[in-house]
């Protein structure tokens, strides 16, 4: 039963202006329909930010998914390559086991005219 399906959610906090095309990718060719998109602003260690000054922050994007747990890894890797984590002030992602989650799909609806 697609409702009780182990899950592992992949959290990636990436740059500002990177998350929505991430989204869409994940919703588009993998049919992941349990991301979610919301925003940060922070400093990190090793930034230019942090030597101009206190109150300097900037602007971070958090997506969050929720994925099958048997293809966890193989997503979580996927993920890495297409967000370009592993550039200079790519971001970081991490993945956890999730209690519970429901799937929640769309019924198929008529065109509106």
């Amino acid at each position: 039963m697609r409702n009780s399906q182990r899950q592992k959610v992949i959290t990636c906090i990436l740059p500002k202006g990177r998350a929505s095309a991430l989204a869409k990718h994940l919703a588009c060719e993998h049919g992941l329909t349990t991301v979610d998109v919301h925003y940060a602003r922070g400093v990190g260690r090793i930034t230019p930010l942090r030597h101009r000054g206190i109150g300097e922050t900037s602007e971070r994007e958090i997506l969050t998914v929720a994925v099958p747990a048997d293809e966890a890894d193989t997503l979580f890797t996927h993920i890495y390559e297409v967000a370009e984590i592993n550039r200079p002030h790519g971001g970081l992602m991490f993945m956890h086991a999730s209690r519970c989650s429901t799937a929640f799909e769309l019924p198929d609806l008529p065109e509106e005219d």
